[in-house]
């Protein structure tokens, strides 16, 4: 971002988003999970369904700032850059999912940062294209056109895991070996019809950094930014009624709702940070937002070395169990309980990859993904 205009609270947001992808993807156990960690089991949001949305819409907000030296316009340069920075996130998602057996006839073909890179690139481009007018429209008609695309789509319950139509989509496009299962069929959640309304979340997030760099009064961005939060939360939320809050399926209520807290959280955190200066207590989440796709890949790479790859023997087994597991069992679970145990195993990997954030930073190391 652009350093001149650049407000703290920004890194913070990032940061803190980051913080908590952490928290609630490596608990000791899945077993044991504090209900707000966890997702809604479809409908619905949790403060754990906030992680990814906030981190599109702050990628939103990124592109605005990076930009601003290309004149905010689709030059040339501008879109090699955008291309090239797609397919480099995309690839690395691609290979986390192979990661470490290398299986390409089962590999999972979506993902998490292939959802950030196709939202990334096409939210770019169409920030860059248009201007904020033209922009609302086609955010409009996204939003509006993925609603109807799954109203139309399927002929009952078209909300539902098994009868929404993204997840036939899919199942059709990338085949049952290359989709997530985790919902005990297959259907994924970073899925690419789906990926559609997640490019919304970053058009939000480019007009919302276009409010915060033009307004030049901090009294007036934190009002302008309450004003916008609390339409897009309401809005989110009366468009629920007839079309659900929902992360799986990244429902249109879901990214205007989402969309909106994020808006409401960013302006609390510039009243904080700052306004009112207090910004000690907000470092940390700054080293964190400094390097936040490596360390996403990175806390990736090592949750599935220690699970896969590493194996400590275990007296009166003939099984060698997983470091992962290990821990949790041998330490974490019998120094504070099955249910802290696995919230501190979690918080410890906090303050691990903290640490390592917080040594790039101390030596200027920006690893740009």
């Amino acid at each position: 971002m652009d350093t001149s205009k650049r407000l703290m609270s920004l890194d913070v947001l990032r940061g803190m988003t980051i913080a908590l992808m952490i928290l609630v993807n490596t608990p000791g156990s899945w077993s044991y999970i504090y209900p707000p960690l966890k997702h809604a089991a479809w409908h619905g949001c949790t403060p754990t369904d906030l992680v990814f949305p906030f981190f599109l819409f702050i990628v939103g907000m990124s592109v605005y700032f990076s930009f601003k030296k290309y004149g905010t316009s689709l030059s040339k340069a501008a879109t090699s850059k955008i291309i090239k920075r797609t397919l480099i996130i995309f690839i690395i998602g691609l290979l986390l999912n192979l990661f470490p057996y290398f299986n390409f006839e089962k590999v999972r073909i979506m993902g998490v940062l292939q959802r950030i890179a196709l939202a990334y690139g096409a939210g770019a481009i169409l920030c860059l294209a248009f201007e904020k007018q033209k922009l609302l429209i086609i955010l409009t008609g996204i939003l509006l056109g993925y609603w109807a695309l799954l109203f139309f789509g399927a002929v009952s319950d078209p909300y539902s895991l098994e009868q929404n139509v993204v997840g036939k989509f899919d199942l059709f496009l990338f085949g049952e070996q290359h989709i997530y299962k985790g919902f005990g069929i297959p259907f994924d959640p970073e899925g690419l019809l789906s990926s559609i309304p997640a490019i919304g979340t970053v058009i939000i997030g480019y007009l919302i950094g276009q409010v915060i760099d033009i307004e030049k009064s901090i009294t007036l961005k934190m009002r302008k930014l309450m004003i916008y939060g609390i339409i897009m939360v309401a809005l989110g939320a009366l468009w629920a009624l007839v079309f659900p809050i929902n992360k799986p399926l990244w429902t249109s209520s879901y990214v205007l709702y989402t969309a909106g807290l994020g808006t409401l959280f960013l302006a609390f955190l510039i009243f904080i940070i700052d306004y009112k200066k207090y910004q000690t207590w907000s470092k940390p989440f700054v080293h964190f937002g400094s390097n936040p796709l490596f360390i996403f890949v990175f806390s990736g790479l090592y949750a599935k070395t220690i699970i896969y790859l590493i194996k400590i023997p275990v007296a009166g087994s003939s099984s060698p169990m997983s470091l992962y597991n290990y821990m949790f069992i041998e330490w974490f679970a019998p120094a504070f309980g099955n249910m802290n145990g696995s919230l501190m195993f979690a918080i410890s990997h906090i303050i691990v990859f903290w640490l390592i954030c917080y040594v790039l930073y101390r030596n200027k190391i920006f690893i740009k993904i």
